[in-house]
């Protein structure tokens, strides 16, 4: 860690790869597609490497390099909702394939209900394991935010099954 630090890239990539296959499921949860998952990594791997000498506590390496992809990966969906979609009556000159969407895209639809700050709570408390308190601390905000916006956002998912699962009957 403190070669990396020092600004030695063959430390840093050693480092970095401990956490590469995070970094890329959380930017794949958030921007949809291998493409721009894997220009996610990169871009976090080139500013994970550039701002390592201003990491304070080493033992946070694994979530401050999962915030920068988090940070990324919400500039790039930023930057693309300025893309103009194509619209419906020409997706037949795409080749939409006929294929049953698994549970985990499901899952992802659902995730899209909620703000950016509480997805990133659901997903830290969930998807990666991190204690309230240590989600508190990445966040910069009190335990009992996080513990509130975590309830609040899951009784919002909770809402928006029923409501799914009513419309589908």
């Amino acid at each position: 860690m403190k070669k990396a630090q020092k600004g030695n890239d063959k430390s840093f990539l050693k480092l970095f790869q401990q956490y590469e296959e995070e970094v890329y499921r959380t930017a794949f949860i958030y921007v949809k597609n291998q493409h721009d998952a894997l220009d996610i990594v990169q871009e976090t791997a080139y500013k994970a490497f550039k701002n390592i000498g201003t990491l304070k506590n080493p033992e946070y390496i694994k979530s401050w390099v999962i915030r920068i992809a988090i940070s990324c990966a919400i500039d790039l969906i930023r930057k693309n909702k300025k893309v103009v979609n194509i619209h419906p009556q020409y997706t037949e000159f795409i080749g939409i394939e006929d294929e049953d969407i698994p549970l985990s895209v499901s899952l992802k639809d659902l995730l899209n209900v909620l703000n950016e700050a509480d997805k990133n709570i659901v997903l830290m408390k969930y998807y990666f394991g991190y204690t309230f308190q240590e989600i508190a601390e990445m966040e910069g905000i009190p335990l009992g935010t996080v513990k509130s916006n975590l309830y609040r956002a899951l009784e919002k998912l909770h809402k928006q099954v029923r409501r799914d699962d009513f419309y589908e009957q």
